[in-house]
């Protein structure tokens, strides 16, 4: 009885020492942990034509526990289309880096969108992890606005008379992908020539907003030819140009013109140009002459005549 007394109680003692060294080696295993952050956190993509139509930010991962972590990453991109990693592998206490490329759709509107990068614990040391570590970070996106003008000349060529008023329209549009305030007007020296020799240029507003559609919007420029004027035909230009007031702010002023001609034609007589009206008036003069003549020699009226030289 005393020596079963003494074995069980060597093996409980046995069972506990057990106990006591396993207790320690569990609490040595730490949890999965992983934190991220991405920068910059604002990526700035620019939709012009021309441009790449792209942007993206850095994100780091990081691994505080002293096991290797393979890190799951997704990426929500509310409608805009992303490149990244699927997964990363940090070694204890390392940082990896990864790319966040977002691409945006050609001429898109100016807006802002918001990506969420998340980066999930999927294996430590190589086994699933005991509990659920993620983190995430927000970066915004903001798609650039630019700016795109174009001018039609609703009536490319106009024939007037002297003193004559024609409102000329032209069509301004906006092809950028926001609302645009266009500075309209005559270039310098377009508008000089006409105001030289009489001409009256009266430009309603020098500054309009337009709208960012395909209709265009139509600005009339008031014109007022010569009161005095000659015999002669004259043709003049007129060049209206349209401005974005934002480009202008950006860097370099994004500006389209439109060149129109006008045709001012001469006084003439009603119905009759001035060369084949001298012609007729002397023809005219030339038989009524040649009348008078005949009137005379019916008449018994001597008539004088010039004799040709050697006759």
């Amino acid at each position: 009885m005393k020596s079963f007394s003494r074995v069980a109680f060597l093996v409980g003692l046995y069972l506990c020492s057990l106990l006591i060294v396993a207790a320690p080696a569990e609490a040595q295993i730490p949890a999965a942990a992983v934190s991220m952050n991405c920068s910059p956190g604002e990526v700035r993509v620019e939709v012009k034509p021309g441009s790449s139509y792209s942007g993206y930010t850095t994100c780091t991962v990081t691994n505080p526990t002293t096991y290797i972590e393979k890190v799951n990453i997704q990426v929500t991109s509310d409608g805009l289309a992303v490149a990244h990693a699927g997964d990363v592998y940090v070694g204890a206490g390392q940082d990896v880096d990864f790319q966040v490329v977002v691409r945006a759709d050609p001429y898109m509107a100016m807006q802002s969108r918001q990506l969420s990068v998340t980066g999930t614990v999927t294996e430590i040391n190589s086994v699933p992890p005991v509990n659920v570590a993620s983190s995430q970070t927000n970066v915004m996106v903001n798609i650039m606005q630019f700016s795109l003008v174009q001018v039609e000349a609703v009536e490319p060529f106009v024939q007037l008379m002297p003193k004559t008023d024609k409102p000329f329209e032209f069509k301004v549009y906006n092809l950028g992908n926001q609302i645009d305030f266009m500075r309209i007007g005559i270039t310098d020296d377009s508008r000089e020539k006409l105001e030289e020799d009489g001409f009256t240029v009266n430009l309603p507003a020098v500054k309009s907003q337009i709208e960012n559609n395909p209709a265009g919007q139509k600005v009339r420029v008031l014109v007022r030819t010569p009161k005095d004027w000659g015999w002669t035909d004259h043709y003049y230009t007129m060049n209206f140009y349209a401005e974005s007031e934002f480009s202008c702010k950006n860097g370099g002023c994004e500006r389209e013109s439109q060149m129109i001609t006008i045709y001012v034609r001469g006084v003439y007589l009603p119905g009759f140009e001035v060369v084949p009206t001298l012609s007729m008036v002397a023809l005219a003069a030339a038989m009524a002459g040649r009348s008078l003549i005949r009137t005379e020699e019916e008449e018994g009226v001597p008539v004088l005549r010039e004799a040709a030289p050697g006759l």
